[in-house]
């Protein structure tokens, strides 16, 4: 199948499982092509299964804003004809299933019938919470979609409880290919960021405020006052200067490193003992997942889909947003004991084996097939 994927080719959740999710097709015989406006970050080989399509926005003095979505649209059309595509997958209702939808409509025009899934993640829903100028144009991306995905069955309550959703969500979960965790090296070098003595926790994240990367600063405060510690804080966002200044309010400067955002995440989580996720909501925690597979255990906040990956007790623990002492003390368990902590990363693992994306793709696939066919159902010849 010919499969075009619409993301952001960002380090955030969505451009990371669009572009897996799109490696891992190709690697089953489909033939994928991406179309965005920048060549996605885990995207590092092209090849005849893999291609990439820059969508370039002319600019005009006639708009304040640059029209992304009138220029994403038209690639769509043109990608679609040239490569007699056979599928489009949108990730985030808006811009682009809006800008799906209207590809959509320019190919009928041209009796070119194309189904489009939309995936779900986030932001796109969570958004309108706050800025409910949007709710129209989400509501008709999601309700003409072929298919709705979610990536949790948290993301698709809020949803329905949002939105005059007139389609079916599927819950189809965030994933990652543990294969790529089997580290080939031997030596995570941890002697680099810490001493023996040191447990080594971690954050990682586009440090924006939803993250509430003050929490992240102050839980590790208060476990260094109990036990050796170092804080690695990795990514790059507008929190940063403010976490900056927060550590040399405490003194602690000398304890936490940023290292701003970084292609070797499996070689910082290989030396972790802990990871900080305090975060006010997340659709999935992808960043909880990445952490587990590498043996990480996970200290979290109880929000969005966060318990569906992080099991309280078993893989880590879950605290009310907000409630550092809390999170203090569950870390302080897994972290005074060292057998507590061998349990807990087990465990860790083990949870996250689930969420192999060999697990996962028959899921899209299946999708896929049943959209496909569909759309000759929908055709009046």
């Amino acid at each position: 199948m010919k499969i075009a994927i619409v993301c952001y080719p960002t380090f955030g959740g969505s451009g990371v499982v669009a572009t897996e999710l799109g490696i891992a097709l190709a690697n089953r015989g489909h033939e994928v092509h991406f179309v965005t406006y920048r060549q996605p970050v885990r995207l590092e080989l092209l090849s005849n299964r893999i291609h990439f399509h820059e969508v370039n926005v002319p600019e005009y003095p006639l708009f304040k804003y640059q029209p992304y979505e009138l220029a994403l649209s038209s690639k769509l059309v043109d990608t679609i004809k040239l490569y007699d595509i056979d599928l489009l997958h949108v990730h985030y209702a808006i811009p682009h299933a809006y800008a799906g939808y209207m590809a959509k409509k320019m190919l009928e025009e041209e009796n070119i019938f194309i189904p489009m899934i939309t995936t779900l993640h986030g932001t796109d829903i969570t958004l309108v919470g706050s800025h409910p100028f949007y709710k129209p144009a989400v509501t008709f991306s999601i309700n003409n979609s072929d298919v709705v995905t979610s990536v949790s069955q948290s993301l698709k309550k809020q949803t329905l409880e949002i939105f005059d959703v007139k389609k079916d969500i599927e819950v189809i979960p965030n994933f990652i290919d543990t294969k790529k965790y089997h580290s080939s090296f031997t030596d995570c070098q941890r002697s680099l960021m810490a001493e023996d003595d040191e447990k080594i926790i971690t954050h990682i994240s586009n440090l924006r405020k939803v993250k509430r990367i003050p929490d992240v600063i102050k839980v590790f405060y208060k476990i260094q006052e109990k036990i050796s510690a170092k804080l690695i804080m990795v990514g790059e966002g507008p929190e940063k200067e403010n976490a900056e200044r927060l550590c040399r309010t405490l003194g602690i400067t000398d304890k936490v490193v940023f290292l701003g955002n970084s292609n070797e995440i499996d070689r910082i989580l290989c030396f972790s003992d802990l990871f900080l996720l305090p975060s006010e909501t997340e659709s999935f925690g992808l960043a909880a997942l990445e952490a587990m597979v590498n043996k990480v255990p996970v200290i979290s906040s109880n929000t969005g889909g966060i318990p569906e990956v992080n099991k309280q007790g078993i893989t880590g623990y879950l605290s009310e947003v907000g409630d550092i002492n809390d999170m203090t003390e569950n870390a302080l368990k897994i972290l005074s004991d060292e057998k507590t902590l061998e349990k807990f990363k087990e465990n860790a693992y083990k949870t996250a084996l689930s969420y192999d994306i060999m697990n996962i793709l028959p899921l899209y696939e299946d999708i896929y097939q049943k959209a496909y066919e569909q759309r000759f159902k929908k055709v009046d010849y």
